[in-house]
């Protein structure tokens, strides 16, 4: 039996502002660009988080929405360094962690694991030394899967701590609203209510050949860590799950040739890269964001692996022509391929900003 914890950060970068600026503890706090050009939100602390602020949010609407929020510059060279030194302290208790970001991973504790030191002691001590170091919050999942432990570890933010006892993993996520389900995005949770299914539990009630139809490939498998199959191993080193490339304009466009000419630019670069790496890939993914940052992604299942730039142009290009319309206008193009010919299970496309 495994034992996996999710460990991730309570808004991080605004919190760690907020560490070293003792003025601005306790208050809203956003950090990113400036409201004055297309700064767009990175992080937000939770109390700016009571007025609906959000990441990638632009900056704007953040302060529109809350005038008294306080805006804070990223400082990137800072994040890495708190960064590697939450890792660090990871390493201290399990040489086996999936870092996933600069303020998240996996950590494979089952060999820590007794009679005597619990899953949920280990849990316990690890915030408690990340607290006593760095003087930062984490919130903590423990279950015997990645995908239940990343579930977990969301719960009780801030400061949270959840515990997932192996073998109650299907009456742990059976209330659960379904768009807690790793995978499930917005669009995907949006179709799923359309056809009644509100909690991960009414999913999992579903055939596989009623999810297989209306989902594809992805259908039984979201039903499977639905149920709380998950054998997926901490990977300590992880491959690549997407090649893409993209561009902001310095000018938006609504301008058909002109966007096309930036796809095939992207795809140039992102065949470039494949090619490296001795890639190809089932997935074309194109990238847009319109004038008033609305950002979404539109995606093609190809029957065999790609990775020409011609190939990926000619699928990216047909996607972009179906969101072209009169009046439309972009502010940022990209172009990836995911869904790798060497992968075994199915990407699950989960929105998170930036990129892909």
């Amino acid at each position: 039996m495994r034992h996996i914890l999710h460990a991730d950060f309570d808004a991080f970068y605004a919190s760690v502002e907020q560490l070293d600026n003792p003025a601005i503890r306790g208050k809203p706090v956003v950090v990113g660009g400036s409201p004055e050009g297309r700064g767009v939100v990175a992080s937000a602390s939770y109390e700016a988080r009571k007025y609906g602020i959000r990441s990638a949010m632009p900056m704007r609407t953040a302060l529109q929405r809350c005038p008294h929020a306080i805006q804070v510059n990223s400082n990137f060279t800072r994040y890495r360094e708190v960064s590697r030194r939450v890792m660090d302290i990871f390493r201290e208790l399990t040489p086996t962690i999936e870092p996933l970001s600069m303020d998240e991973a996996y950590l494979d504790i089952t060999d820590r694991v007794s009679a005597k030191h619990s899953a949920r002691e280990i849990a316990y001590r690890l915030k408690r030394h990340v607290k006593a170091e760095l003087g930062l919050t984490i919130s903590v999942g423990a279950a015997a899967s990645k995908s239940v432990a990343k579930i977990a570890s969301d719960l009780e933010k801030p400061d949270g701590l959840t515990i997932v006892e192996p073998g109650s993993e299907r009456e742990f996520l059976a209330p659960l609203s379904v768009g807690r389900l790793w995978g499930v995005g917005p669009k995907t949770e949006e179709r799923l209510h359309a056809e009644g299914i509100e909690t991960i539990g009414d999913l999992t009630k579903c055939s596989d050949e009623w999810l297989k139809k209306r989902f594809g490939r992805n259908g039984p498998y979201m039903k499977k860590l639905g149920l709380g199959l998950d054998d997926r191993a901490v990977a300590t080193h992880r491959g690549a799950k997407s090649v893409s490339s993209e561009t902001t304009l310095h000018q938006d466009t609504g301008d058909p040739d002109a966007l096309q000419e930036l796809v095939n630019r992207l795809s140039h670069r992102v065949a470039r890269d494949l090619d490296r790496k001795s890639l190809q890939g089932y997935t074309v993914k194109l990238k847009l964001r319109l004038t008033d940052f609305t950002t979404f992604t539109r995606q093609v299942t190809m029957p065999e692996p790609v990775g020409t730039s011609d190939q990926i142009a000619e699928a990216a290009g047909v996607l972009l022509s179906a969101e072209i319309q009169p009046g439309r206008t972009f502010r940022l193009v990209g172009v990836g391929i995911s869904g790798f010919a060497s992968d075994e299970e199915p990407e699950i496309i989960q929105p998170r900003l930036p990129g892909f």
